[in-house]
């Protein structure tokens, strides 16, 4: 009998390309998804991911989950540019080892920051690498909070001051890193990059 459980190859450095994940539990299958679970979603496309459609198991929780992750990532209600929200994310990606997650948040945070010199540094080098003192500070924060909240600390808010974050683009920060260094960890419990 063949070992189900054997790793399997796949992605195996961080990168801003794009890449697939694999459930390691069966998702629904997208014929099966009820209006319920469609209504969950939130956005009608993504029941072609496996990650959602093994999320739409519990449509509560998947609605609530989504909802959350839009409006910390989409609300543009001054705070921080969706830019280094994305580099918060996928700082959080990279300290969690979630090559997914960096992937898709790297892509983002290139994209809107068209700094894709430095986002690439980061994914290479991790959260020591010189991006300038602005995004240092960021992934200085984003690194402390993914590791354990508490090593987040007066310090870090001082800094992020010091760059010129004031006390909304603090809270988006705190808020996208947070929610991905618990989306990583949930992701990487589930599945794996392909």
């Amino acid at each position: 009998m063949p070992d189900t459980h054997a790793p399997r190859p796949g992605p195996n450095v961080f990168t801003r390309a794009q890449l697939g994940w694999e459930p390691w539990l069966e998702p629904l299958d997208e014929a099966a998804l009820t209006p319920r679970h469609l209504e969950a979603l939130i956005e009608a496309a993504r029941a072609k991911s496996p990650y959602f459609r093994l999320l739409a198991r519990d449509p509560d929780a998947l609605e609530h989950r989504t909802r959350t992750d839009k409006d910390i990532f989409l609300n543009a209600d001054g705070g921080l540019p969706r830019a280094e929200r994305e580099l918060a994310a996928a700082v959080a990606s990279r300290v969690n080892g979630c090559i997914y997650c960096a992937s898709v948040h790297a892509r983002l945070a290139a994209t809107y920051s068209k700094r894709e010199a430095d986002v690439d540094r980061l994914l290479a080098e991790g959260p020591a690498a010189d991006l300038g003192e602005r995004w240092n500070a960021i992934v200085a924060a984003a690194a402390a909070l993914t590791a354990t909240p508490i090593a987040f600390d007066a310090t870090h808010v001082a800094r992020l001051r010091v760059a010129g974050l004031d006390d909304l683009a603090i809270a988006d920060l705190v808020q996208a890193a947070s929610f991905f260094a618990w989306a990583n960890r949930l992701m990487l419990s589930l599945g794996e990059a392909a």
